[in-house]
């Protein structure tokens, strides 16, 4: 990996004098100018210039001032139009603003640019700018088109801090409950190969996967169940029930609108126990919102790290094995709800 050295330029003037020293003393010990400025990160010509003067007048005819262009001459944009870009780029998707592209790219912001002012600029180029700017390159966090930003606002703003004021006004649990899938041949990392083969990784015969419902809350409780097959109201009240099974305090559970959280079979024994439990629907669309989400992330990233299981059982000891390890750890478990999306959670 190259390494890239800062623009000389800006550089403090203490810096720039110990440059123009150590290329001096450079071109003393028989070094070219070319291989002495490719070292030091300045330009062959700069070097030149200094040597020169050193050589005919000593080391006091050595250029103090600063030259060569200011920072920031010559870019293509201007600090406004700069600005103003960034601001699109914070607020906008590039759909809504026309740019045909899922993500902010380097080519979406380029065709941003070419829209809003009529420049054309290599890919490399607007690269740069972003790096500037303080844009990275990030894995992207999935977000729901169909997802109601005013429900979402009114969960935020209204829904949930009505509920958590709610539960400590009973001295009720509030817990967070999804489901998710983990299967034996799906592995999301990475490994590494001679260049032109590709990575080889051996998987199980495929169909082997277990599911997995769980519970949890801000204070570090945990509950968890694995089951095969798909979740139904019939199977949602298993897990009610293990719920109930020694809780001392009411619980609110929180859950997505998968229908198995409101067949029928469930709303009848939801009424029947309403002074032990109930459970509260997040908005549509929104997993963002739930941290048993960010729990199902660190699980299907852990579980497999040591080598894919051979059979169901061998996965499903493996999901086992993560989870109990979590009920001893309360501390791990609050911290899902560091994620930005779930502060709000956290803050109640």
């Amino acid at each position: 990996m190259a390494i890239t050295l800062p623009d000389a330029r800006q550089l403090s003037d203490e810096v720039l004098e110990a440059l123009r020293l150590r290329a001096l003393h450079g071109c003393e010990l028989g070094f070219t100018e070319t291989v002495v400025a490719d070292l030091l990160g300045v330009t062959r010509e700069t070097v030149s210039r200094w040597w020169s003067a050193y050589t005919r007048h000593g080391p006091d005819a050595l250029p103090g001032d600063r030259t060569g262009r200011p920072v920031g001459t010559g870019r293509t944009l201007s600090d406004e139009q700069a600005r103003h870009i960034q601001d699109l780029i914070d607020h906008n998707s590039p759909e809504k603003l026309g740019i045909p592209s899922p993500l902010w790219s380097r080519r979406a912001v380029r065709d941003l640019i070419r829209q809003e002012y009529g420049l054309s600029m290599p890919v490399r180029t607007v690269g740069e700018y972003l790096k500037r700017w303080g844009y990275t390159a990030k894995k992207p966090r999935r977000h729901a088109r169909d997802q109601d930003p005013e429900e979402v606002s009114r969960w935020l703003n209204e829904t949930y801090p009505k509920l958590a004021r709610e539960a400590e006004r009973e001295g009720a649990d509030i817990l967070w409950c999804d489901e998710t899938g983990v299967a034996a041949d799906a592995y999301p990392g990475y490994g590494y190969a001679r260049k032109g083969q590709p990575a080889t990784l051996e998987v199980p015969r495929p169909h082997i996967r277990i599911n997995m419902v769980s519970a949890l809350s801000h204070g570090g409780l945990l509950r968890f169940m694995t089951y095969r097959g798909y979740m139904d109201g019939a199977l949602f009240l298993v897990f009610l029930r293990r719920l109930l099974r020694g809780a001392t305090r009411k619980i609110y559970l929180v859950v997505d609108r998968l229908k198995a959280h409101d067949s029928e079979e469930v709303r009848r024994w939801l009424t029947e126990h309403k002074d032990r439990i109930e459970v509260v629907p997040l908005p549509t669309y929104s997993p963002e919102l739930n941290a048993d989400e960010y729990l199902n992330n660190d699980m299907k990233g852990n579980v497999k790290a040591f080598g894919l299981p051979h059979n169901k059982e061998e996965l499903r000891s493996l999901i086992q094995g993560f989870m109990r390890k979590l009920l001893r750890l309360p501390a791990h478990v609050m911290s899902y709800f560091l994620h930005p999306c779930v502060a709000y959670a956290a803050d109640h």
